[in-house]
């Protein structure tokens, strides 16, 4: 795939993942929005590959933490926050042990 599809194709998945994250929040939605298009149109003119390649790395990173790490929470009154995770970050969770294990 050329290099300026790919570019393409990171710019429409963070934004797609933009609107699942924040989803229902139209602040975070729209900060979010305006800070995608800002770092793309700041480093439209670069002609370098490598420099590319680079940029391109950390916004596929940034979409990975987005995806995997960030979790809505509403305020319920002053002192509450309920979390809100999506389905996808609702794994399994290994049993903790407070045992610690026996090097023999």
């Amino acid at each position: 795939m050329a290099q300026a599809a790919k570019v393409l194709q990171l710019f429409k998945t963070l934004h797609r993942t933009r609107q699942q994250v924040f989803k229902n929040d139209v602040r975070a939605l729209e900060a979010a929005r305006i800070k995608i298009n800002e770092e793309f149109k700041n480093n439209k003119s670069e002609t370098s590959p490598k420099k590319i390649e680079e940029l391109m790395k950390i916004g596929s990173d940034v979409e990975l933490l987005l995806r995997t790490s960030v979790i809505q929470g509403i305020h319920t009154d002053q002192n509450t926050l309920k979390l809100v995770p999506r389905k996808d970050l609702l794994v399994e969770n290994v049993p903790y042990c407070d045992a610690p294990t026996q090097k023999q």
